[in-house]
């Protein structure tokens, strides 16, 4: 895995970030490890103790500035631990990364076999943690008179269309909106609110569905190649940091220009990067 140093321009000393969806090894594990090492003290948070101790630990063992915690954010009692958390942290509270959500390969499948339970999942997955852990991260930044910056994950299938995967992406497209409403509520506060939106980036979790097919990226991408996870990190931290001080309820699309060539689908509207054929059959009947 390649290494990417947080800039010298970057200086999250004193403050105190929650990374939300810290495990798993991908965009949550390389935020963790990039923030603490602009100097921050990292709340990671799981509802897997064993990822904890697989992908946070190792961070904690090189010496950053990391405290691991077992909750679940889609609660009120896990996102009442993550700020007990935080006050107990030292430094002051500033910041928040929802990486929380995805969608297992399972939930594709056409609009109209999509049931109640799939899209209410979803939903709760992908937009309800994120709206709700923001929510409480705002109103103790206000509690405390302090500025922030909270920066969430959408998708690109939050900003395009999204085939045989249509919970998932109304609920990253309404994750934007929740953005950019809390970012003009929140403005007067000084807390900034902001998404970035990945393209097909090289993770553990993508791996179940995108196989390598270099060639296929060369076609499908403008930069010829799928992202890594420590590049959409390195926009968090940007979004997070000073250096985005006047930056404000945007999403900025992370993608290696996919979006400038929208090509990865085949004659039957499903996406190039499905590996497994019996997969692809089964989502679209």
């Amino acid at each position: 895995m390649s290494t990417v140093a947080a800039p010298g321009t970057v200086n999250l000393s004193r403050r105190v970030v929650i990374v939300s969806g810290a495990t798993g090894g991908g965009i949550g594990t390389w935020t963790t490890r990039l923030v603490a090492s602009a100097g921050a003290t990292v709340i990671a948070v799981s509802r897997s103790k064993e990822k904890l101790d697989q992908h946070i630990q190792p961070l904690v063992a090189e010496g950053l500035p990391i405290v691991p915690v077992a909750a679940d954010a889609s609660t009120d009692e896990g996102i009442a631990a993550v700020l007990d958390q935080a006050r107990r942290a030292d430094g002051d509270l500033y910041g928040l990364v929802n990486v929380a959500g995805g969608a297992a390969p399972s939930t594709w499948m056409p609009a109209t076999r999509v049931s109640r339970e799939d899209w209410r999942a979803l939903f709760t997955q992908n937009l309800e943690t994120m709206f709700f852990m923001s929510q409480a991260v705002a109103a103790e930044l206000r509690a405390q008179g302090r500025p922030g910056s909270i920066v969430s994950i959408s998708s690109i299938s939050g900003m395009n269309t999204a085939p045989f995967h249509i919970a998932y992406g109304t609920a990253k497209a309404a994750l934007v909106a929740a953005t950019r409403t809390m970012a003009v509520e929140l403005a007067t506060d000084g807390i900034r609110v902001n998404a970035i939106a990945p393209g097909v980036t090289e993770t553990p979790a993508s791996g179940a569905y995108v196989d390598e097919d270099p060639e296929r990226d060369r076609r499908a991408i403008a930069m010829g190649r799928r992202g890594r996870p420590e590049e959409q990190a390195g926009a968090i931290l940007f979004l997070l940091s000073d250096l985005s001080s006047y930056v404000t309820g945007q999403t900025l699309l992370v993608d290696g220009g996919l979006n400038l060539k929208w090509t990865h689908m085949g004659a039957d509207h499903t996406s190039l990067f499905l590996k497994d054929e019996n997969f692809r059959a089964a989502i679209t009947h």
